[in-house]
């Protein structure tokens, strides 16, 4: 009588290893498209100013310098509050504090219809921040309790591919908004942009209270299995590293990588906010037209994203794909600089500058997510989004103040090379302590 030979330990994992990715699947399915759709909007509410400008700026009275300071103060409000808010998260849950922060930023995105001098367009932006603060580092926070570290630069790349998404249609879109409604009811094209752009988002708001769970403990939509199967892989990936906040605070290596992060941001929102104006310097006068060659970075974008978080899973290496991708940003961003006069050159240079500071974000946010937990990950992240977002209000003031004295981009985009230069060196230097982790996945 023939007897079945025993199953090694590889042989029997890999049931149960088809039955995590099939619950993986599952929890992508349910909750990711709700996420990227709600970060959508957060970043279009975030940089629609750049577009808004080319309206506003002359109906307001607006310089540039003051344009720069304006578009960058939001991240002053979000940074003032974001610790907490991410704090407050890990008490109350996910569902709570997403609802809250985008019924409020919705209704306030709306109310930039009323700005009428600078004192308006300050505030209003400044509450916008406060409001929105949190919402990013909560997000990525959140997803830690239903992925493995393994598994993150690939879900990374679903969500922060808001950027490129709101960098796509936003362009054409806001664009088309201040085009088609200039006029209607008494109210200017860049108005109703704010007014169509900023009321979703109360109603996303509405959605997630009902929609998102806090943690898989509580999704009826997963079985006890399923449940188990995700606690284990999650519990084996997150061994280690910093449980409690405090030393967080306490630990060099958490601010090296606010340091790298805040030289990425500078380097994307210098883009986010500057690119409409750029095109329109490189010759480009049609609003339509610079809607349309805006979302060109952003397509590229969109692919770099993809290709080297799956890299990054892959190998599971995340310092040097996300360095080496900043070191590409900062020379394909001076030699965009160098060309601003000619529209195609200026166009490839800064669309590969772009996909490149994108891809090196995005991996970058798999490296804080596989160090922290607990705690130690809600006000570990918020503080390294934080300070990194710092980068936000410097670089749009910066190349405003720069604009307006010299009546060029050029110093103003060389100074983001410099920045992406130096936060490339620091995130490649900054070994963190080896972690224990899952296989690495297809």
């Amino acid at each position: 009588m023939n007897q079945t030979a025993p199953l090694s330990p590889a042989q029997a994992a890999m049931p149960a290893q088809d039955e995590l990715a099939g619950v993986y699947r599952k929890i992508s399915l349910r909750i990711l498209p709700f996420l990227l759709l709600c970060y959508v909007f957060a970043y279009l509410d975030r940089v629609n100013i750049g577009f808004a400008k080319l309206q506003m700026q002359q109906d307001v009275g607006l310089s540039d310098a003051i344009y720069g300071l304006g578009a960058g103060i939001f991240f002053l409000g979000y940074v003032m509050f974001e610790v907490p808010s991410n704090l407050l998260l890990a008490r109350i849950g996910a569902r709570r504090t997403i609802s809250r922060i985008m019924v409020l930023w919705g209704i306030t995105s709306a109310c930039m219809l009323f700005v009428h001098d600078a004192t308006s367009f300050y505030v209003l932006r400044f509450l916008l921040g406060v409001f929105e603060a949190g919402f990013a580092p909560g997000m990525i926070f959140y997803l830690t309790y239903w992925y493995g570290g393994a598994r993150m630069a690939r879900v990374m790349a679903v969500v922060m591919l808001a950027g490129p998404i709101g960098g796509m249609a936003g362009g054409p879109v806001s664009t088309w908004l201040m085009t088609a409604l200039a006029g209607a009811h008494g109210l200017a094209g860049w108005q109703w942009m704010f007014l169509v752009e900023g009321l979703p988002c109360v109603l996303l708001g509405a959605i997630a209270y009902f929609y998102l769970d806090d943690k898989p403990a509580q999704a009826r939509w997963l079985t006890d299995r399923e449940r188990k199967l995700l606690a284990d892989d999650i519990g084996a990936t997150q061994a280690g590293g910093h449980h409690s906040f405090r030393t967080v605070l306490r630990d060099p290596r958490i601010y090296a990588l606010a340091f790298g992060y805040f030289c990425l941001i500078s380097g994307i929102y210098a883009v986010s906010f500057w690119l409409p104006t750029i095109l329109k310097g490189a010759g480009v006068t049609s609003t339509l037209a610079i809607g349309m060659y805006s979302a060109v970075p952003y397509v590229a974008a969109a692919v770099f994203m993809f290709v080297f978080a799956r890299s990054s899973d892959r190998h599971q290496e995340r310092r040097w794909h996300s360095a080496m991708l900043a070191f590409v940003g900062a020379g394909t961003l001076a030699a965009a600089a160098m060309t601003a006069d000619n529209l195609m050159l200026s166009l490839v240079t800064i669309t590969v500058a772009t996909a490149s500071m994108w891809a090196a974000y995005t991996v970058f946010w798999a490296i804080p997510s596989e160090y922290l937990k607990g705690t130690a990950a809600a006000g570990g992240i918020a503080l390294i989004n934080s300070i990194g977002l710092l980068g936000g209000f410097v670089s749009p003031t910066l190349i405003g103040y720069v604009k307006e004295l010299t009546g060029s981009m050029e110093g103003g985009l060389l100074s983001m090379v410099v920045l992406l230069v130096a936060g490339g060196i620091v995130i490649l230097a900054n070994r963190l302590p080896a972690r224990s982790r899952s296989a690495s996945l297809a």
